[in-house]
């Protein structure tokens, strides 16, 4: 594993982190297998997690706690999410502070995920929704800098709407925060537009979140896949966000080196750039962990095969499905 520093915090974090998301809100997980990746992954060197309470509620963030309380002579890096208070994601441009992040409610959340992983204070806040305009109500910096100051976490992140890497880049400048987590892959190429120019000139960290596009980058999905009604996929697999993602997809196949897999050189894709601190797949296996992990040590991809795949690059705009 190869580490990065994660913006003016300083922390040095593993290139490949660990997103936590699966293990509450998709078919097929259970606590064992979670468990056994986790530690899987703090063994091959992986030191940064990211969570969230919406993640089953609080559940995610409890197998969090007990993969910290089992390696305490190791420094993990621990991030959550604050939910919005209407429990509407995305967020939309009509929805006020009040309506998602009041201070009253950011503060009672911040103590129920703290509660539920078992610690004292997280490493990283963030909002697991976000518009920009929300700066303009200076209750939310006030409220977090409160809580920052009594120890209950160290710093402050947004967690930016799928597709809309513009509506982060004004907290950015703001310098109020220290992280970004967006969507960056090989179709999701636009924030580097905008959003990541500021985060070099802020010195803000950047976690790139669906490495892999909630699955069509592993090369695995198909236009007859379907998952069980209680699954997240089966709301935003519609058959109009399927069928062109596998077909896309599928046109990245022949591309692939002989020696390398698609999520590898998915991931590698990524590690091209250095404005990215860390990758944060989704890894509910140990083959998961293992195959991911071994990205980073393969390190970025050759030049050539890297200009390629910017080709390939897909501006989508948020419809009723993406959530």
């Amino acid at each position: 594993m190869k580490y990065r520093r994660f913006g003016r915090t300083e922390w040095m974090v593993g290139e490949i982190g660990y997103g936590m998301w699966g293990m509450a809100g998709w078919s097929g997980s259970s606590d064992d297998e979670s468990l056994e990746s986790l530690q899987r992954a703090v063994d091959r060197g992986c030191n940064f997690f990211d969570t969230a309470w919406g993640y089953g509620e609080g559940h995610s963030e409890g197998l969090l706690g007990r993969i910290v309380r089992a390696n305490p002579g190791k420094r993990l890096y621990t991030a959550t999410k604050i939910p919005p208070k209407n429990r509407q994601w995305p967020s939309r441009r009509e929805f006020t502070l009040d309506d998602c992040f009041p201070p009253d409610y950011i503060e009672e959340y911040t103590h129920r995920s703290l509660e539920n992983a078992g610690f004292d204070s997280f490493d990283l806040m963030q909002f697991h929704t976000w518009e920009d305009r929300w700066m303009d109500d200076d209750r939310l910096i006030k409220k977090m800098d409160e809580l920052r100051r009594q120890g209950l976490f160290h710093s402050i992140g947004i967690s930016i709407n799928r597709w809309e890497p513009w509506n982060g880049v004004r907290a950015v400048r703001s310098g109020l925060i220290d992280s970004v987590q967006v969507i960056y892959n090989i179709f999701d190429q636009n924030p580097e537009d905008e959003l990541f120019p500021a985060c070099q000139e802020k010195d803000v960290a950047v976690i790139a979140r669906v490495p892999f596009d909630e699955g069509t980058l592993t090369g695995m999905l198909t236009k007859d896949s379907r998952w069980p009604a209680e699954d997240w996929r089966s709301t935003y697999f519609v058959p109009e966000n399927l069928i062109p993602s596998v077909e896309r997809a599928d046109r990245l196949k022949p591309l692939v080196p002989e020696e390398m897999t698609m999520p590898e050189m998915a991931l590698r894709f990524i590690l091209n750039n250095p404005t990215v601190s860390t990758i944060i797949p989704g890894m509910r296996k140990v083959h998961h962990v293992d195959a991911n992990l071994a990205a980073s040590d393969a390190g970025p991809l050759p030049g050539d095969l890297h200009a390629q795949l910017r080709e390939h690059r897909w501006n989508r705009q948020p419809t009723e499905w993406s959530q």
